[in-house]
C-alpha cells in the first residue's frame, strides 16, 4: 500500500522551519505473522520533539535526518496476524520507545502495542492520561510536595501540562497562580479552571510587580515549564524552603545561544530553596498510580481538560511549531 511519511529533512539552527520537514510517499510491505498493520488516528506534538532534532546526547535519541519523526499517537488495527489484536482496536505503541512514527499507516510487532480502552475519548491518553498528565501529578505531587494553604506559580499554565497542575494544586488545598501569554488564555485559566489567579506576560511589562501582587506571600511551589526571563521574575519571590520542579524550558528550546541570566544559587541557599529537574521516564515504574489518580480526580469532575486539535496529516508540522508561538490552550494534537 501507499503511505505518507514526514522525515527530518535537516537539523534546524534556532527555530524549525518548512526545511526542516519533507513530506514522501513510499510503499508499505504487508504484515507478516506476529505483526500488525496500524492507521494512527491521532498524534501527539510536544515540546520535548524540539529537542529530539538535535544530534544530542539527552534521555531520549534524537531523531536520524532522513528518516520519519515520531512521537506519542493512537492509532486504529486495520489489519492483525497477531492474535491478541483485531481489526478495529484502539492502540498505543508501547515498549522502549512508544511512538508512532509521523506516517499515515505503520507496522508494528503485537508485542509493541498495547489495547487502549474505547471507551475512554482518545486523545486523553495523549494528554490527560498520557505524558501531560502524569509529568503534572509527578512532578508537582513527588517533587513540589503540595501543602495545604500555600502558594503553587506554574508557568506555560495554559498549556497541556500546566493546565493540571493547577488544577491538582487546588484539590490539595493550595492557592493556584498561573502564569501565560495572552488575555484569552488568563480568562480561561480563572474561569474555567479555577485558577486564584492569572498573569498574562505578554501585557506586563514589570512581571515582577505582576508577580508580587497576586503573591502577596511569596511563592512555595513554582512549576517551571518555560524557564527564561519568566522563571528569573519568579525566582525573586520565592519564599523559604521553596520547591522548584523543572520540566521544560520552552522559552530556550529554539535560541542558538542560551543568554545568561541571574545566578541564583546563593539566593537558593540562602532560603533552603529545592531546584529538581526531571522527565517523565524517571516515574515509569509508577504509571499506574499516576493514571489511577488522575482517573478518580476525572471521575470526581474535579480536573477539566482542553485540546486544541488540528486536522489533517500534512499540518503536522505547523501544530509542533504553533507550540512555540503559543497557538494552543491546553494539549495540541492532530487528527490524521
Amino acid at each position: 500500500m501507499q503511505i505518507k511519511q514526514i522525515l527530518l529533512a535537516s537539523r534546524p539552527q534556532g527555530l524549525p522551519d518548512d526545511h526542516t520537514f519533507n513530506t514522501v510517499k513510499s510503499s508499505l510491505r504487508e504484515p507478516q505473522p506476529g505483526e500488525v498493520l496500524v492507521k494512527p488516528l491521532y498524534f501527539s506534538v510536544d515540546p520535548y520533539m524540539r529537542g529530539r532534532m538535535n544530534d544530542a546526547k539527552s534521555y531520549i535519541p534524537p531523531f536520524q535526518v532522513g528518516e520519519p519523526i515520531e512521537g506519542a499517537g493512537v492509532g486504529e488495527v486495520i489489519t492483525s496476524r497477531d492474535d491478541q489484536f483485531k481489526t478495529g482496536d484502539l492502540v498505543m505503541a508501547t515498549g522502549a520507545r512508544p511512538f508512532l512514527p509521523w506516517a499515515t499507516a505503520a507496522i508494528f510487532p503485537g508485542t509493541h502495542l498495547r489495547k487502549i480502552d474505547n471507551s475512554i475519548p482518545p486523545t486523553y491518553y495523549l494528554g490527560l492520561l498520557g505524558v501531560p498528565g502524569l509529568t503534572a501529578y509527578f512532578g508537582l505531587v513527588d517533587i513540589g510536595k503540595p501543602k495545604a494553604g500555600e502558594t503553587v506559580v506554574v508557568s506555560g499554565a495554559a498549556g497541556a501540562v500546566g493546565i493540571i497542575v493547577g488544577q491538582i494544586a487546588k484539590i490539595m488545598g493550595c492557592r493556584a497562580v498561573g502564569i501565560a501569554g495572552g488575555a484569552e488564555k488568563v480568562k480561561l485559566l480563572t474561569d474555567t479552571f479555577h485558577f486564584d489567579a492569572a498573569i498574562d506576560y505578554k501585557d506586563n511589562h514589570n512581571l515582577d510587580a505582576a508577580i508580587a501582587a497576586v503573591c502577596p506571600n511569596g511563592i512555595d511551589i513554582y512549576f517551571d515549564n518555560v524557564g527564561g526571563e519568566i522563571s528569573d521574575a519568579v525566582m525573586k519571590h520565592l519564599n523559604f524552603f521553596a520547591r522548584v520542579p523543572l520540566c521544560g524550558q520552552i522559552a530556550l528550546y529554539n535560541v542558538t545561544e542560551v543568554p545568561i541570566g541571574p545566578r541564583i544559587q546563593p539566593f537558593m541557599v540562602t532560603r533552603s530553596i529545592l531546584m529538581q529537574g526531571f522527565t517523565i521516564g524517571n516515574y515509569s515504574a509508577r504509571f499506574g498510580e499516576g493514571v489511577k489518580q488522575l482517573s478518580e480526580w476525572i471521575k470526581a469532575g474535579q480536573i477539566k481538560y482542553t485540546e486544541t486539535v488540528v486536522e489533517g496529516f500534512d499540518q503536522l508540522p505547523a501544530a509542533l511549531l504553533g507550540l512555540f508561538s503559543g497557538k494552543n490552550s491546553g494539549k495540541m494534537v492532530v487528527k490524521v
